[in-house]
């Protein structure tokens, strides 16, 4: 399947029962704020599918400038964010903690596997495994010819200028190095998958989902998809993790997403507070990136809890909105 910049992939949603509809309940809807060929989005499509959940689709820009998603995050521009009235969740380990929150129910914890287990796991494969497996090995000459084919030079060039601005400078692995770490992470999965159906036991779970975006990445890629042939059980297990599907998808322009951040007043802050910073409620911050797409968000601080921050800012289309973040992969400081 053709894998190129602006070009819309065509994905199969499989159902496994009837959808479970968010809208009509007590719960607000849910607005993922994406784009098709985005990796970290199908982690979190594919878990709409596994918890069957409706949701609202708003399909971003893959390059900068993205003025709609600039309004409601603060210049947060990584892919994707999830927004829910006039809350926005930035990164999707905290977008899985939100879901996993509201709806409980298929969980993304098994009670049979440790949840430091479970998120060991998906740390790593969002991480290690995406950076330095997939995306090292996926952006060498020729998967790039396959990428870029027909598509406009001013929009390689664009694209390319981009992501150098997101890395900062940061080293290419070369792509015999990536190869070799990226057959080695997937013997570990391999090695997980031979005598259970998931890479935690009988149930999926959140590994699963995290494990499988950089893959599927690099399926979509046909020049390079042959890597994941090496393995015996990677592939079916990648079959069984895209069975689920994506839930309900119903589509939703970024002006009509704004309108509902502005029609919305944000939740009350939940959660006790935890301060390793000596900044009080209220106070000034900004929140940044530690690893790429160093572009800070600044608010009034006003939760901090042991895993997340929230901070509130105004936009003049959005309103007021708060913004929330994980504490793993994010620099909290005193706006200066």
């Amino acid at each position: 399947m053709r894998h190129t910049i602006g070009e819309a992939l065509k994905f199969q949603q499989h159902q496994r029962t009837a959808p479970r509809k968010s809208t009509g309940s007590t719960l607000p809807d849910i607005i993922l704020h994406h784009y098709h060929t985005s990796p970290f989005s199908e982690k979190v499509r594919l878990i709409l599918g596994y918890k069957r959940l409706a949701w609202q689709s708003v399909l971003i820009p893959q390059i900068m400038p993205k003025p709609d998603v600039v309004a409601l995050t603060g210049g947060y521009r990584r892919t994707p964010f999830m927004q829910i009235g006039a809350d926005i969740y930035c990164d999707t380990a905290l977008i899985c903690d939100e879901l996993e929150r509201r709806y409980p129910t298929p969980s993304l914890y098994p009670v049979e596997v440790p949840a430091g287990l479970v998120d060991t796991v998906a740390q790593w494969a969002d991480n290690q495994l995406f950076w330095w497996g997939a995306i090292a090995y996926s952006f060498q000459s020729k998967a790039m010819a396959f990428i870029f084919d027909g598509v406009p030079a001013e929009i390689v060039k664009a694209f390319a200028a981009d992501r150098a601005a997101m890395r900062a400078g940061a080293p290419r692995t070369p792509a015999a190095d990536a190869a070799g770490m990226l057959r080695v992470y997937l013997q570990q999965i391999d090695s997980m998958l031979a005598r259970t159906p998931w890479l935690l036991g009988q149930t999926p779970s959140l590994a699963d989902f995290a494990a499988y975006h950089p893959l599927w990445f690099v399926r979509r890629i046909t020049p390079l998809a042959d890597i994941l042939s090496s393995t015996q059980h990677v592939l079916p297990w990648m079959d069984r993790v895209a069975a689920m599907g994506h839930g309900t998808p119903a589509k939703l322009a970024s002006a009509d997403a704004i309108r509902i951040a502005h029609d919305t007043k944000p939740e009350a802050p939940a959660g006790e507070w935890h301060d390793e910073h000596g900044i009080a409620a209220g106070e000034p911050v900004t929140v940044t990136p530690l690893d790429y797409a160093f572009d800070p968000v600044a608010g009034d601080l006003v939760a901090a809890t042991a895993k997340s921050y929230a901070l509130r800012r105004f936009d003049e289309r959005a309103g007021e909105v708060v913004v929330h973040f994980p504490r793993v992969g994010f620099k909290l400081e005193k706006a200066h």
